[in-house]
């Protein structure tokens, strides 16, 4: 059973949890800005890429496996399930609020952080994959 309710091995948990989301989003931009050529869904978030988003997941996947290496609690596939759960639940936040965003007809969703698009462009991600990685260490410590 994974002890996500101890104090201490809950931190860590958050904090990866939070490590995962901003390793996918900052590699998935980065990637897609250098070598994203083929667009994910061009009339909801044109600036997405499929490489972008590829290039996002192998990296977040790869901070999975150095996190596994530091906390022990779950093994190294376990962290790469949930890196791949907080991949495609926190991209499919930023493509539902990017939605959102469109159909209202607004460009960025506040200017409380000038040049990151608003403090829910910057946590859409979070928000969305957050409960998909307690429901997923919830399935963890039933099966382990």
């Amino acid at each position: 059973m994974i002890p996500y309710k101890n104090d201490a091995f809950a931190k860590l948990l958050i904090m990866g949890i939070f490590i995962l989301i901003w390793v996918n989003d900052s590699f998935a931009y980065l990637v897609g800005k250098s070598i994203g050529r083929t667009k994910l869904f061009p009339s909801v978030s044109p600036k997405k890429t499929i490489e972008g988003t590829l290039g996002g997941f192998i990296f977040a996947l790869a901070a999975a496996y150095l996190m596994a290496t530091f906390e022990e609690l779950i093994s190294p596939i376990q962290w790469m399930i949930l890196a791949t759960v907080i991949v495609v639940a926190g991209s499919l936040g930023d493509l539902i609020e990017s939605k959102f965003k469109r159909t209202a007809g607004v460009k960025d969703s506040g200017a409380i952080l000038p040049g990151h698009g608003g403090m829910l462009d910057r946590l859409d991600s979070l928000v969305f994959a957050a409960p998909f990685a307690y429901l997923t260490l919830n399935i963890f410590s039933y099966v382990s």
